[in-house]
């Protein structure tokens, strides 16, 4: 698998799936999409279907899916979740990123 979920990361995203109350076994699907201001971003979903085109692995009891054609992008990408006094959320360390915008919502490789 090209991307790690970080044990603090995996627990938050539990709890979410926990608090929207869905019944059904759903994977986090790590994406990127064109836009930003650097060209790139990051994409999360949920989702509760895979196919062949995916990477599938877990992480600390969450599945996680990756297209194939995203690797490129995400080779090395470890996910981590943040939360402190100046910033709470998902935080991408991606080896790959050459650029990046100020805010670090979107990247250029």
């Amino acid at each position: 698998m090209s991307v790690t979920l970080t044990e603090k990361a995996a627990s938050e995203v539990k709890r979410i799936i926990e608090e929207q109350g869905n019944g059904q076994e759903l994977v986090l699907r790590v994406g990127v999409q064109g836009g930003g201001c650097s060209g790139f971003s990051y994409s999360l979903n949920f989702d509760s279907e895979t196919s062949e085109r995916d990477r599938v692995a877990e992480f600390h009891g969450v599945r996680l899916a990756i297209e194939k054609k995203f690797d490129p992008y995400l080779d090395g990408t470890i996910i981590d979740f943040i939360d402190d006094l100046g910033r709470r959320g998902f935080a991408f360390n991606n080896p790959n990123v050459t650029k990046s915008c100020g805010c670090g919502s979107s990247f250029q490789v």
